[in-house]
């Protein structure tokens, strides 16, 4: 089968840091459902993955961590899903990535594909969606179903991946939502997704809140750079608020004010669920299948936003260099092999 791999880790304008392989279709087993692997997208995630560092892999190493195709064979105890059916996921950073032909995934991280939506358009979808839903609902304590309605949240990258869909989950959950955005096009995309506020993360955060009026936020999402905002974090969320946080600190993080406002922190990882098989794994499995529904009668809409074909190395360095340039609004795919 095709795919594209990587054996040493390079900087992206390096043809060598991703290459087209030819590998052994994988077979089927336990919950695993082989897909075939129709679109695909890129994520940050990908990129720190497949970023230099002094390691040689003995063999290609496939990555990549969204997806949408089709069932092409199921192992003995899978239950939820049969040959033929179409679906998205996002898999698991432990396994073999989805920049293949044919894709193994646990079934019960598997979401049912939106019907209104194109393969590259749904493969824009799983991590984010879930990283999103999880880090409002899961880890801040959003309650999803419209009982915290008109308390106040802050997205901090509110353009990118995750932003795009935190925002308009947000929005579905009641909560008055302010995002960062710098530049016309990606304050045009917030508030398109439903922001009902727009402040620029170049310049300090507090100073643009309290124009606003808003003085005390309820919870803080911060979905980009943690060393560099969480100062600012701890500043704006009001005491006994929650910080939420995706994306790991290189450098030790002041604890001290938030100790006194007495601030819960709240990390999220969406791959936790699947690597360390915990017993609600498949509340992944239910949460796209929310979203597809959600998708499909309009409540969402999809955050892809670029698209190229086919998927290939050349372009999977494509999307990699535009996502470490810091320069991509929503989500980059790709489709057809």
């Amino acid at each position: 089968m095709k795919a594209v791999a990587l054996t040493r880790y390079l900087p992206i304008d390096n043809p060598g840091s991703l290459v087209d392989v030819d590998l052994p279709k994988p077979q089927p087993g336990g919950h695993d459902l082989l897909v075939a692997v129709k679109a695909i997208a890129v994520n940050p995630v990908d990129t720190k993955v497949r970023s230099p560092k002094d390691k040689v892999e003995p063999s290609p190493r496939v990555i990549g961590y969204d997806a949408a195709g089709v069932v092409e064979a199921v192992g003995p105890d899978v239950t939820l899903f049969k040959v033929g059916d179409e679906v998205f996921y996002a898999g698991d950073i432990t396994r073999a990535g989805t920049n293949s032909e044919f894709h193994l995934a646990d079934e019960r991280v598997v979401g049912r594909k939106p019907k209104s939506l194109s393969v590259a358009e749904a493969a824009a979808l799983p991590l984010t969606s879930i990283t999103a839903y999880e880090v409002l609902f899961d880890r801040i304590g959003i309650d999803a179903g419209g009982r915290d309605k008109g308390k106040t949240l802050l997205i901090i990258g509110g353009a990118g991946g995750v932003g795009s869909i935190a925002i308009q989950l947000a929005k579905l959950a009641g909560q008055v939502v302010v995002t960062t955005a710098s530049r016309p096009e990606t304050i045009d995309w917030v508030r398109k997704l439903g922001a009902d506020h727009v402040i620029n993360h170049r310049q300090p955060l507090k100073p643009q809140l309290d124009a606003l009026g808003l003085t005390n936020i309820d919870n803080v999402a911060v979905f980009n750079d943690t060393d560099q905002h969480w100062n600012a974090a701890v500043e704006i969320v009001k005491p006994q608020g929650t910080i939420g946080l995706i994306v790991e600190n290189a450098k030790p993080l002041d604890q001290s004010v938030a100790k006194g406002k007495s601030v819960k922190l709240a990390w999220e990882m969406m791959f936790t669920r699947a690597m360390y098989k915990t017993p609600d794994m498949i509340e992944q499995h239910n949460l796209l299948n929310k979203v597809s529904a959600w998708i499909d009668d309009g409540t969402l809409r999809t955050t892809a936003n670029d698209a190229m074909t086919p998927i290939n190395a050349a372009n999977l360095r494509k999307a990699h260099k535009a996502l470490e340039e810091g320069s991509v609004i929503g989500k980059i795919t790709l489709e057809g092999w």
